[in-house]
């Protein structure tokens, strides 16, 4: 238990006897479920209270061959067993940084930020694959602490463990984490041409570059060229990890 409490910031340290407005989550798992149902991503939700895993969707990415049960019951213990050690302890710098900057938000826009960060989850045959995890605050106590978050995971598309950035929901500022300085760093969120909002847009439906040029009424040449400017502006490689980068951004 106490490798798991280093999960826990004392920031957000949500007691027993804590003030929290119960009528604020009502039946909330049902929508977290529907949610489950219409998504290729792994869900689950942190309860800070109990120190648990409250809901855990049952999508095999996630799961490293549980059922959604057994990872349910296992709670933070599942890291210990399915995550790099260093990425762990990656896990555990980027709770402490990402609550030391929680602090400082007023209560009243906390709700507003989300974290995101990549880290390598191993399964038994020691099999690894790199995904992105994305935390938001569902409901919070009367102090502003961290209630109930929802987590989403799926694949990442980077290609290391890292690239912590939170965002704001309705702001055009984001702020990345340097592990090695402790520090977080305010940027301006990268944001689509109109040219290349619309070539990826056809690309994600399926289009060719020829397809697109007719669409567009340019030459093949200049959709090609705004595909290399754009793979430039996210750093990716191709099509596939730009619609991948541009979703998990909010960039479409």
């Amino acid at each position: 238990m106490e490798d798991i409490n280093r999960f826990f910031n004392e920031k957000n340290a949500v007691r027993n006897d804590a003030e929290i407005d119960l009528s604020q989550s009502g039946d909330y798992l049902e929508a977290v479920r529907a949610f489950s149902r219409i998504t290729y991503q792994s869900l689950y939700v942190i309860n800070y209270q109990t120190k648990s895993f409250e809901y855990v969707s049952d999508n095999p990415l996630f799961l490293c061959g549980k059922t959604s049960e057994e990872v349910k019951q296992l709670g933070y213990a599942f890291y210990f067993q399915h995550v790099r050690p260093e990425d762990l302890e990656l896990l555990v710098k980027i709770n402490k940084a990402g609550f030391d900057f929680y602090d400082k938000i007023p209560v009243t826009e906390r709700k507003k930020y989300s974290i995101s960060y990549d880290f390598h989850l191993v399964n038994g045959k020691k099999n690894e694959i790199l995904i992105n995890h994305k935390l938001t605050p569902m409901f919070l106590t009367e102090s502003g602490q961290v209630w109930k978050a929802l987590c989403i995971v799926s694949l990442s598309n980077s290609t290391e463990a890292g690239n912590i950035v939170l965002s704001k929901d309705g702001s055009d500022e984001v702020w990345k984490y340097d592990p090695d300085t402790d520090e977080w760093n305010k940027e301006e969120k990268i944001k689509l041409s109109a040219r290349e909002h619309e070539i990826l847009r056809l690309y994600t439906g399926g289009m060719t570059i020829s397809e697109i040029a007719g669409k567009l009424f340019i030459t093949a040449d200049t959709v090609k060229f705004h595909r290399k400017k754009l793979f430039e502006k996210i750093g990716v490689n191709n099509i596939a990890e730009a619609f991948a980068y541009a979703k998990a951004n909010k960039l479409l």
